[in-house]
């Protein structure tokens, strides 16, 4: 029975807002700032020129980031789920015709790190598997100072400008009105805000790819996105883009398994961190350069100066100047993880800025951010952040403030303290800025030479393999089904029609839409109020290269199984033979856990009793990354009663992982349902990851491809 309407709910509502003047609805009204001025251009910084650096004197961008940095308490905006690791940094041959930065140019030094990975749109208490950009950054702990590497696992952002951050961030955190959904980009806001800003697109081809669901924070690249200097002593620079190339390969999870992950074990990349370091396999990556002369600046189809872009490594190869080895855990999470403050503006001699207007607004930002959730300006103190060159400076007291300072004076110049602490000249590590020259008009306006927006978007899908293509299909189509608002599907697809008119005939499709010629009429975009709308409109320029095999995971290493997680299912009268297949993958660096139907200990065929690690009822496929079914006839028809076994073989299967069986283990995998998509003959198998009475060297081979993503052509199986 339908609720009687109140006759008076019209003039409640009307007292309500009357006695609330405190609320605000922007709808029809122009952007103002919080003093109320209104807005001309929202889109792009205050800059000297339009390649130029960011001025301190943007009041609209400070106030906007300023206010974004303290909107939550106390943990951090973005990134706040983290996972840590103390390790150091071996340079393998001096630098010193790019950089006069020490740690760069002596090999007999280990440099001292902490590294920290995390989520981004995620809270503290969200899921390890969503799919999300990863955090990626590097704190040494050098002779001349911190130099933060602040980055990402991929290469490129989403927008061009920093004034634009809070704007990407409120739109994929969870929608204000009802805190949903949590870690999940698959909502209204966040689409909406992509559909409008084109410049979005080249990012969420890596986005919606394999790259955001990796399989271990182990196994992912790390980049420092920004063109960034390199300066020499004679003071010679070069333009340097940093990488980080992990030696156990690039490797992701399916998307079903990453969800199913999410609720089996939401720290599932954490606790795979902490347990190889615990366990001596210690992560490893290779620190890679870029570099480009100062004089080529221009010589490429994109701006050096563009965060939205990568520079093909078939362009400029990337130089693999050192190792980065993590080799101790946190001793206190709380201490170190949570409280560890990273800056792209902490840099050392040799290294420095270029005008990136996201680099120019993050160097404000950060130091900024920390000031609310640290507490105050002393946050360098805090043990994990304390630098091991000594400081010396003028700054005193503020909140938490542990450095005690001697004697009368605080300030310079002085004579009472003998003029210390003096400054430093540059040939005595005195820090000094390159000196670019810089004439030009001050201007709130975006370069023309960043408006090419879907060159490079469609470089990244043509480089995919066939797989990874489909998996970006199916990311595209699962996010946008999550939309409600048909308009911003359909300004989506516009967009999509820019970047592969296949790809966007699939995802159409998918969502039982008519696949469109070209992008709608943006209602909104990245340019100034008072700017003709014609002038933003992005200009695809031909790139170097049509192809790249360094972005895709298909042709990553696949020589080792280090680390590996291997499920060994099997019951009381196992074959005896399962010692041997264990050794034979242990002694290659995997790690071998018993699945059995109760917890305890089980007994083999000689008698000999085997350890269980796992029962079924707690155990699950996506925790690991191949299955072995050994023999013995007991043990196979206990677990073909188990209907817990079958389903993990299911799974396994359909998540294209390795799987092996042998003697009468095999009649388990004829159990399941992978026997509807068995050849006649074990040999083709094989080439699909399945291993019948192979032998061990067979297995290990097969683990070591990851995944076996063929399958996913064949009829699906249930899981």
């Amino acid at each position: 029975m339908a609720a009687k309407k109140n006759p008076n709910q019209e003039n409640d509502n009307k007292k309500i807002e009357n006695l609330a003047p405190h609320t605000e609805d922007g709808t029809g009204e122009f952007l103002t700032t919080n003093q109320g001025l209104k807005i001309n251009d929202n889109q792009n910084s205050l800059k000297a020129g339009e390649r130029g650096a960011t001025l301190l004197e943007d009041f609209i961008l400070r106030e906007k980031i300023t206010h974004f940095d303290h909107e939550r308490i106390p943990e951090r905006i973005v990134h706040a789920r983290g996972s840590a690791a103390h390790g150091f940094f071996e340079l393998y041959k001096p630098l010193p015709q790019y950089t006069k930065a020490k740690f760069l140019n002596d090999t007999s030094v280990k440099t001292p790190v902490f590294a920290r990975f995390s989520t981004v749109a995620g809270s503290r208490g969200s899921t390890d598997l969503a799919r999300d950009v990863r955090g990626f950054a590097v704190k040494f702990y050098t002779e001349e100072g911190n130099y933060d590497l602040v980055g990402n696992n991929i290469p490129v952002f989403f927008i061009q400008d920093a004034i634009k951050f809070p704007d990407l961030i409120h739109a994929v955190k969870p929608e204000p009105h009802n805190e949903i959904p949590q870690a999940a980009s698959a909502h209204d806001t966040f689409w909406d805000f992509v559909s409008l800003m084109p410049e979005s697109m080249h990012m969420i081809m890596w986005a919606m790819s394999d790259r955001a669901i990796p399989r271990s924070l182990r196994m992912m690249e790390g980049f420092g996105i920004h063109t960034f200097r390199l300066i020499n002593e004679e003071g010679k620079s070069h333009f340097v883009k940093f990488h980080w190339k992990p030696l156990l390969g690039v490797h992701s999870v399916a998307w079903d398994e990453a969800t199913k992950i999410s609720g089996k074990d939401p720290d599932f990349h954490r606790r795979d961190l902490w347990e190889a370091i615990e366990n001596g396999a210690f992560p490893e990556w290779e620190f890679g350069i870029q570099v480009i002369p100062e004089e080529d600046e221009h010589k490429f189809p994109f701006d050096l100066l563009d965060p939205t872009k990568i520079i093909p490594e078939e362009t400029v190869p990337v130089q693999r100047i050192g190792k980065l080895t993590l080799n101790r855990n946190p001793d206190n999470f709380f201490a170190e993880t949570e409280q560890v403050a990273f800056h792209p503006g902490h840099l050392v001699p040799g290294i420095d800025f270029s005008n990136d207007p996201l680099l120019q607004g993050r160097l404000f930002s950060y130091t900024d951010t920390q000031l609310s959730r640290l507490g105050g300006p002393n946050f360098h103190e805090i043990p994990i952040n304390r630098p091991i060159s000594p400081m010396h400076n003028n700054q005193r007291d503020g909140h938490m403030r542990q450095q005690i300072n001697k004697g009368q004076v605080s300030y310079q110049p002085n004579s009472i303290g003998g003029g210390c602490p003096f400054q430093a000249k540059v040939a005595e590590g005195g820090f000094t800025s390159y000196e670019e020259r810089i004439d030009a008009r001050k201007i709130r306006v975006r370069s023309k030479s960043f408006m090419d927006h879907f060159s490079q978007a469609t470089l990244f899908y043509n480089s995919q393999s066939e797989a990874e293509k489909n998996h970006i299909v199916e990311a595209l189509s699962f996010e946008l089904s999550k939309v409600e608002r048909e308009e911003i599907r359909k300004r989506v697809l516009g967009l999509l029609t820019q970047v592969d008119k296949n790809l966007v005939a699939k995802v159409a499709d998918n969502l039982g839409m008519q696949a469109p010629d070209k992008p709608m009429e943006p209602v909104n975009g990245s340019y100034p109020a008072d700017a003709d709308p014609k002038d933003y409109e992005p200009k695809a320029i031909k790139q170097d290269v049509d192809k790249s095999e360094a972005l895709s995971m298909a042709k990553t290493i696949k020589d080792t199984i280090k680390t590996r997680q291997i499920a060994f299912l099997a019951n009381n009268g196992v074959d005896a033979a399962i010692v041997d297949m264990k050794k034979a993958l242990e002694s290659e660096g995997a790690q071998v856990k018993i699945i059995s139907l109760k917890l305890g200990t089980i007994t083999d065929t000689s008698g000999a009793a085997i350890k269980v690690d796992q029962p079924f009822y707690s155990a699950a496929s996506v925790l690991f990354d191949a299955v072995y079914v050994p023999g013995g006839e007991k043990s196979v028809h206990a677990l073909k009663g188990e209907a817990n076994a079958i389903h993990f073989l299911n799974e396994a299967y359909r998540h294209c992982k390795a799987i092996a069986a042998d003697a009468e283990g095999v009649e388990l995998v004829y159990a399941s349902y992978i026997s509807i998509n068995m050849p006649a003959d074990n040999k083709n198998l094989a080439k699909e990851g399945v291993i019948i009475d192979g032998s061990p060297a067979d297995f290990i081979k097969a683990i070591a491809q990851h995944r076996f993503w063929d399958r996913e052509k064949e009829s699906k199986v249930p899981s």
